[in-house]
């Protein structure tokens, strides 16, 4: 079986070709400048890149650029369509309509676009995305995969607000978290890796990146995550700001001339990391900036690590103890420093970390940090969301 897995973004698509035989990728690619002057789709098979600068009007025209390299003579991998069995698209919010990876069909796409304002970054491109395929292969059967799923196991004290209950049940206002399977496919891998099963583990993972979010998964399952309604909530993240008393959101509105509408904008853009630090909202700017005497981005490195630590203390707590912690995600798998600062200070919950080997190129493989005498374990695993969902769509199909 081979599945097409599809992450549309608002002008952009980035496809995995996997097959799921061997779970090898067979070719991916990012097409860019969707609906924009300049496109251009790159496309890696057979140990090559092939770049083609071409107008894309529109996801339907990205789709169909797509689905003519995989058959093509140089750069493709299958010889016709027949052999793509099912695809698998990336969403990011399913609300409480769907707690389950779901299939295609007129209905569920009506209820995607009464959803879509639970992720306005991300839905409503995803929308665009599944769309554009269904337009172009009208006969696939095709897959939602919810970011928001593995969090569907939270208790409801963990995932409610302390709103008025009747407000939660007209408008669904409550956690649903993201980053699902991310959390999802390194829990598995680190107990997997650890010789245990699922059930026997609590688990803390730090998907870390320009996105964050922190999940505590107790036997296999999520209990808690750090984001929230929508991903603004939880840690301080590359250009959002994490958590915020809501009373400080009106009244920056008011003093800065804006709409709630604006300021929601304004906190999902333009803080953050870049809003500390005034610098970037990318950790490698930041880094080098800090080392080089900026203390605004050295203020903006120190809120995100002592965030996180707070979080992974907090989890702790909520599982009753922990037996691993994972880091992923672009700055979990590849920023050393970061990784020293969130634990750091854990010691008094059986974490020690090994400076020498938290020190390492990342090679796409599975490192232990752990210094020899940590009660806990700490793992640095690369994330693999596109097989989550192949995994998914496939068992499904």
């Amino acid at each position: 079986m081979k599945i097409l897995v599809i992450n549309a973004g608002s002008s952009s698509l980035k496809y995995q070709l996997i097959d799921m035989e061997t779970e090898a990728v067979l070719a991916k690619g990012t097409c860019e400048r969707i609906g924009i002057p300049g496109g251009k789709l790159t496309h890696k098979a057979k140990g090559q890149e092939f770049v083609i600068e071409k107008e894309m009007p529109d996801h339907t025209g990205a789709i169909s650029l797509v689905l003519k390299e995989l058959v093509d003579g140089e750069a493709g991998v299958i010889s016709s369509m027949d052999e793509i069995d099912a695809v698998g698209h990336r969403v990011v919010a399913s609300g409480e309509a769907f707690n389950k990876t779901t299939l295609v069909s007129d209905e569920v796409m009506k209820t995607m676009d009464e959803i879509a304002e639970l992720a306005p970054l991300h839905n409503p491109a995803a929308i665009l995305g599944i769309n554009a395929c269904r337009a172009v292969m009208p006969d696939k059967k095709m897959a939602l995969v919810f970011d928001t799923s593995f969090h569907a196991t939270m208790p409801d004290y963990a995932h409610l607000y302390a709103i008025d209950y009747d407000d939660y049940k007209q408008y669904k206002v409550r956690k649903y978290g993201a980053h699902g399977t991310s959390h999802k496919f390194v829990a598995g891998a680190a107990a997997q890796y650890l010789g245990k099963q699922p059930e026997e583990l609590n688990i803390i993972t730090c998907h870390l990146g320009n996105g964050s979010s922190i999940s505590a998964v107790k036997g296999g399952k999520c209990i808690d995550t750090s984001m929230g309604f929508t991903p603004l909530a939880g840690v301080p993240m590359g250009t959002r700001s994490g958590d915020i008393d809501v009373a400080a959101i009106e009244f920056l509105c008011v003093k800065k001339g804006m709409t709630m509408e604006e300021g929601v904008a304004y906190l999902n853009k333009k803080c953050g990391m870049l809003g500390i630090s005034g610098v970037s909202s990318d950790f490698r700017d930041l880094a080098k900036a800090r080392d080089e005497g900026n203390d605004r981005a050295r203020l903006a490195l120190d809120m995100f690590t002592y965030a996180c630590k707070k979080y992974v203390g907090s989890y702790a707590a909520a599982l009753g103890g922990v037996d691993c912690i994972v880091f992923t995600a672009g700055v979990g798998e590849n920023t050393p420093f970061i990784r020293e600062g969130v634990v750091s200070g854990l010691e008094f919950m059986g974490v020690k970390l090994d400076k020498e080997k938290n020190n390492f190129r990342n090679d796409g493989t599975i490192h232990d940090i752990s210094a020899a005498d940590s009660r806990v374990k700490v793992l640095v695993i690369p994330t693999n969301e596109e097989l989550v969902i192949a995994r998914e769509t496939a068992a499904l199909v």
